[in-house]
């Protein structure tokens, strides 16, 4: 009897809707079957992707921001030479489904709705990081508006959704994907966080031709299409 390969793979939010929409045609053509975990990029708390690493959890590939890729790259759990940024997102407003849609599309339009929001949920990962320590203090809101950080970009999304909040903010990507919420916009140039999201080879993996053909999949032309219609812009394939 023939044994399919298998992979195992953890993934943050950022690049989730891209690859779900990849993966199927992934397993047809390669014969590999993957199994997929989902973990933070950065940040505090078991849930991250470098905490389930540290306590064992089984992966051969991880997908997540190229901050939490250099802090696993530091920390020696990726095989080196075996990393590849896939592409780049934005940050969004999120908004309940069916309320009206505010301007965000400039600083000072996105001050004004921030500012009016309750609560503002950011994912406590890579943007919320970002956002908390440097955005909002470099705008001088930080002390006027009432934060809450969650595990992931999802749970911001559902504060949301559940209306514990007035807005969420987060990579596009994730905004597209989330139910019960709305895309209000992306945040104006001049204040936007344009992420990098890759995919690497966990050091130790024995799966590293597998590994391999899983990244090149990503990084490829064929990828473009639904990396660009998940709201990111494809990095790696000549286009």
């Amino acid at each position: 009897m023939t044994v399919s390969l298998q992979l195992n793979v953890l993934i943050s939010g950022g690049f989730s809707g891209a690859y779900e929409n990849l993966l199927p045609a992934f397993e047809r053509t390669s014969g590999i079957k993957v199994t997929t975990g989902s973990g933070a990029s950065q940040g505090a708390g078991p849930q991250t992707i470098a905490a389930q690493l540290g306590r064992g959890v089984l992966a051969d590939v991880v997908i997540l921001s190229r901050e939490g890729l250099t802090e696993l790259i530091a920390a020696n759990r990726i095989v080196a030479g075996m990393d590849v940024d896939l592409a780049q997102v934005g940050l969004g407003v999120a908004i309940r489904s069916g309320t009206p849609k505010p301007d965000v599309s400039t600083v000072e339009a996105f001050k004004r709705i921030a500012l009016k929001a309750r609560i503002v949920a950011v994912p406590a990962s890579t943007s919320g990081i970002w956002l908390t320590a440097s955005l909002f203090p470099r705008l001088g809101i930080a002390d006027q508006i009432d934060v809450r950080k969650t595990p992931r970009g999802s749970d911001a999304a559902a504060m949301v959704a559940a209306g514990d909040a007035a807005i969420a903010i987060m990579p596009d990507s994730e905004i597209l994907v989330a139910p019960g919420v709305a895309f209000a916009g992306s945040l104006a140039s001049e204040i936007q966080l344009m992420q990098v999201f890759s995919a690497a080879a966990v050091a130790g993996t024995k799966q590293i031709e597998g590994a391999r053909k899983l990244i090149a999949y990503l990084a490829s032309a064929r990828a473009c299409d639904a990396i660009r219609n998940s709201g990111m812009e494809p990095l790696a394939a000549s286009r």
